[in-house]
Formats: structure tokens, sequence, C-alpha cells
């Protein structure tokens, strides 16, 4: 367990905004959870679970309490079959080296959630999800330390509620309940079958693609993505800044007649690129309080020169305001924000 004092929290965070952290602890074995509970505990100080910080803002006024970095590491195949595959990931792990690994062995059901920055423990949290696939989608169960009953548990995917960004690790009274230190999945031997997401199928039309397995769409998801979204390690952002938007069946109906695009699922429901309506604003590629509305997704925003949070709160707010304005639809913001209590 590794100890730091007055740490700045923008050095954590890929937004690059924040003042300091009274503490930051690093977990790198699972029993120094216990202990780094402890020792906030000791000094009376709240504390806050961190993944690789690429879906948290700080802000400008220190936090004083302890932030507890998941470092835990190493994958493991629980089960492989003819036909299917159950891979066991520690919570520290890089989530894009968790799906190169499933990829490489040639199984499908994460494929297209490459690139995705962050840890694996932190990806259950909000049920990260790309090009129609999320996590829930092949979920089995999640292992964590219960900090309200002080024991280690493994939560069953049916016990953890996951929607669209949402799930009860981060939403009601269990957000800040459970440090994940290792998430089990299930996947499938096999292909993707078309039709595929809209910018997906995009690529694959425009290239000729006709081999879609797990390491190929990873190949062109990594291409795509990275054409058109920053590099966390290198540029300030927070990756998706805004989530995209879900409407119920005759709400989508609504905004299709209407000449918005989306992409439906099964049961009609419909799914708004925020970047879409964003652009239509008249966004894309503009500087708003030092933050730059990416010229090539307009759903991302990239830090270019702001120092302070109220630079993104200024920013975020004209967005917001205007796309309501517009359509009557009002976005939400995707990362998570550390605050003192």
């Amino acid at each position: 367990m590794k100890v730091q004092e007055n740490a700045p929290i923008s050095s954590l965070t890929t937004m690059r905004l924040g003042g300091n952290a009274r503490f930051v602890v690093t977990i790198s074995d699972v029993d120094d959870i216990v202990k780094a509970l402890d020792f906030a505990k000791e000094r009376n100080l709240p504390f806050w679970f961190m993944g690789g910080g690429a879906n948290t803002i700080g802000h400008d006024d220190s936090f004083n309490g302890v932030i507890i970095l998941n470092r835990l590491t190493g994958i493991e195949v629980l089960e492989e079959l003819d036909t299917e595959i159950t891979i066991k990931g520690m919570g520290g792990v890089i989530w894009d080296d968790f799906v190169s690994f499933a990829c490489e062995k040639g199984y499908s059901g994460i494929e297209t959630m490459s690139m995705i920055p962050g840890t694996l423990g932190a990806a259950p949290v909000q049920n990260i999800g790309a090009y129609g696939q999320d996590l829930s989608q092949v979920l089995v169960s999640v292992e964590a330390f219960d900090v309200k009953t002080g024991e280690f548990v493994e939560l069953q995917k049916s016990e953890i509620a996951s929607g669209y960004r949402k799930t009860r690790f981060n939403s009601g009274s269990d957000v800040g309940r459970f440090f994940i230190t290792a998430v089990i999945v299930r996947l499938k031997k096999g292909e993707l079958k078309p039709p595929f997401y809209n910018s997906l199928q995009r690529y694959i039309d425009e290239h000729n693609e006709t081999d879609f397995s797990p390491q190929n769409i990873r190949r062109m998801v990594c291409e795509i993505r990275s054409n058109k979204l920053p590099d966390p390690e290198t540029t300030a952002s927070a990756g998706s800044f805004f989530k995209n938007v879900y409407l119920e069946k005759e709400q989508a109906d609504i905004a299709e007649s209407k000449g918005i695009p989306l992409w439906r699922d099964e049961n009609g429901r419909g799914k708004v690129n925020s970047g879409w309506l964003i652009e239509q604003c008249g966004f894309k590629g503009k500087t708003l309080h030092g933050f730059v509305v990416s010229d090539k997704a307009a759903l991302i925003l990239i830090n270019q020169s702001a120092k302070n949070y109220k630079d993104l709160e200024l920013a975020r707010g004209e967005i917001i305001q205007a796309v309501k304005d517009k359509f009557g639809i009002t976005l939400e913001q995707e990362p998570v924000e550390i605050i003192n209590a």
C-alpha cells in the first residue's frame, strides 16, 4: 500500500482538473483494501474509489479525504469450452488490455468496446458500452469489498441493476459502497453478425469488410476511435462527456419524424447520438471557456487551456442549454465529480 499526501487530483484524472487530495492510497494487493479504509477511518476522513480517472472530474477546492486507487492486476481464464469462455480480470487491469486478451482468443462479446479508456473495475460502475455492445450483455458477476458490511462479496449480474450508463454502483444509496476487486464475464466463440451500429457499419461498407471476427472488429473499432477520439494519455479529455440520449418508442418515433437520426433496439427504443445534437447547434470545433468541442466527435470536450472547474461549468451549461432550446432534449454529463461531503 502506497500513501501520498497532498497529491494533485489533476494528475489522476484525464481531464486534468482539480485541487489536491489530502491523501492518495494506491492498492496493489487485495489485503490492502481493508488497510486503506482503516487509514481513512482512523483520520475520520471520507474516501473515494478511483480507477484510471478517465470518467472522473476534480473540483478546484481540495478533497479533504482519501482517494483509493485500484491497481489490482491479473487476468485468469476460469473456464474454456468449445463455444464459450469465462474470464476473470482484476479491477486495476486496463480495460482495453482485457478486450485484447479476449479477442486474441477469438471470443466475441466485448470487441466493439475496444479502446474505451479506464480500468476493468470501473467498467461495471457505469455499465460501459460502445457500438451496440455493453458490459451487462456478457457480465456474470463482480467481486468486491462491501464497505457497509466489512466483507468481501460476489454480486451476480441480477444484483447490479445495469441500465444505460447506470447501475447500483453509481446511483442511490450504494454509491461508494463497493470497491470492485474483480469482474467476471462470459464470452461466445464466433463473430458478430450484421447489421452493425451506424458508424461501424459505415466503416464496413466503405472498406468492403467481410471478416467480422473479434480480432478484425477490434481492429476496425480501434481505427475508427483513433481517428475521432483524443488519446487521454496525451490530450486532456474525459472521453465522451455527454451521455447519448435514450428515447422510448413513442418518443423515438417523434424524433425520427423530425429528422433526428437514431439507432433502434429490438424493442423500438431509440438512441440519439448526443454529438449529433451538439453539432447541429453549431458547437463542433468551437472553443468555450478554454474547452474545445472536438471537430471529430462533438460529444468530446477537450481541455485546451482551462485551469479551473468554473470554466467547465460554463462550457457545459452553454451546450446543454442550446440543445434543450433547439431539440427539447436535456443532455446529461457522463463523468462523475469528486466533491467534499
